[in-house]
């Protein structure tokens, strides 16, 4: 068990390498990259899961939303985690958990199943994204920071930009169901390429508090949101419950705010959203999504109903 809670060293040679601190940068690409694939390869295959299921598309949109929603409330808590646990170690774990839910997605018999496990599988890909720059910082000299951050974050890119195009390809070739299992090789070369070529958390961060009361009303005035609004498209929701949703996130945002600014460990920064220009900055951020999945959604729909 202790052996299973500590981060194994590198071999000595990789070590002493010279292109050692680009050994680490190409091993975190390997999460960078499915962690935002997985954002965008799902919604191809949205048509060929309403059909296996039985469900309508407010239903089916909740295998991503669930991850998103998952990934958004638990990224800054697994940072956090690992600052204290060691960056190496919940970055290896963090690939073993999105490995082992993806082939449970692959084998999910309900569409509730695989929501489920898709939840499972965000908690994974928050261990991977909320170490993939830290990994960077500490692997890479100062000089060189900016050209591997710049390589991560187009890793990061080339994941979110291929996800329709493989999603398309493995969808129509073998099935909906290897788009997940597509990820077991994947995780088990990036566990083992972490162990041998990651370098050790060289400082612990002392604890600074995880904020459970933020993370709690975060989820809560998302997903309920989100619930909200997907009766607008069709979700089977009884009017009562849609009303209680649209109060629930309203009472859930509110109470948030006022959680953050009062507590010792913030989930959120609120002082960093309030200067000048972080909002517009976020505003221009999340029309920017938008317009990129909003079309994602759609054009499979559109074109599987003119095949």
């Amino acid at each position: 068990m202790v052996t299973l809670l500590r981060e194994p060293a590198r071999p000595a040679a990789i070590r002493e390498h010279r292109l050692a601190p680009w050994f680490a940068v190409g091993t975190v690409c390997f999460g960078a990259f499915m962690g935002q694939l997985d954002a965008s390869v799902v919604t191809v295959a949205f048509p060929a899961l309403q059909r296996q299921f039985g469900a309508g598309l407010a239903a089916v949109q909740w295998v991503s939303l669930a991850y998103l929603l998952a990934l958004t409330t638990l990224l800054v808590p697994a940072g956090r985690w690992s600052d204290r646990a060691g960056r190496k170690l919940l970055y290896l774990y963090g690939f073993v958990v999105f490995a082992a839910a993806s082939a449970g997605c692959g084998l999910a018999t309900s569409i509730g199943m695989l929501i489920a496990l898709r939840l499972v599988q965000a908690v994974g890909a928050a261990m991977l994204q909320a170490n993939s720059v830290a990994l960077v910082v500490t692997s890479m000299p100062a000089r060189k920071r900016r050209a591997a951050l710049g390589v991560q974050a187009a890793a990061q890119a080339v994941g979110l930009a291929s996800g329709p195009v493989l999603g398309g390809l493995i969808v129509a070739a073998v099935g909906w169901r290897w788009v997940f299992f597509l990820n077991v090789p994947v995780g088990v070369i990036a566990v083992a390429a972490g162990v041998f070529l990651l370098p050790r958390t060289r400082r612990r961060a002392e604890s600074r508090g995880t904020d459970p009361a933020g993370m709690v009303l975060l989820a809560v005035s998302t997903t309920a949101g989100m619930l909200a609004i997907s009766s607008l498209s069709g979700l089977g929701m009884p009017a009562w419950a849609v009303a209680s949703c649209a109060a629930s996130a309203v009472v859930a945002a509110a109470a948030l705010w006022r959680q953050e600014r009062r507590s010792a460990a913030p989930l959120l920064d609120l002082p960093s959203l309030a200067a000048s220009g972080t909002a517009r900055a976020l505003a221009g951020a999340l029309c920017s999504y938008l317009v990129l999945f909003g079309p994602l959604v759609l054009f499979p729909q559109v074109v599987s109903a003119q095949g």
